[in-house]
């Protein structure tokens, strides 16, 4: 009777460790997949993030680029109305020169 029961208690022992060692390799392959889509969710996403960061530069270098075309204009405009301005010194100064002689 003791060899029977202990029999027992041996294959019931075996048996549910086979059983846990199945449910812990599912466990483990769960948790690797798990891990293998959050790998792959982290990855799009800074995919997404590359792509809008690019956009914004894009956007940047656009508006810069309107902004020293109109800066350019600016300056020479100003140049025009300098030279204007000094050829009109010049004019009044001939005409001050002219009226002493």
């Amino acid at each position: 009777m003791k060899k029977l029961l202990l029999s027992t208690v041996l294959v019931v022992a075996l048996g549910l460790s086979f059983t846990s060692c199945r449910e812990t390799e599912n466990k483990a392959d769960d948790m690797n997949d798990a891990i293998e889509n959050t790998a792959d969710d982290v990855a799009d996403d800074l995919e997404d993030a590359g792509r809008a960061i690019d956009n914004a530069a894009d956007d940047v270098a656009d508006e810069t680029e309107g902004a020293l075309e109109k800066a350019g204009k600016a300056i020479d405009n100003a140049s025009n109305e300098v030279k204007e301005a000094g050829k009109a010194i010049d004019g009044a100064a001939k005409e001050v020169v002219g009226d002493d002689n």
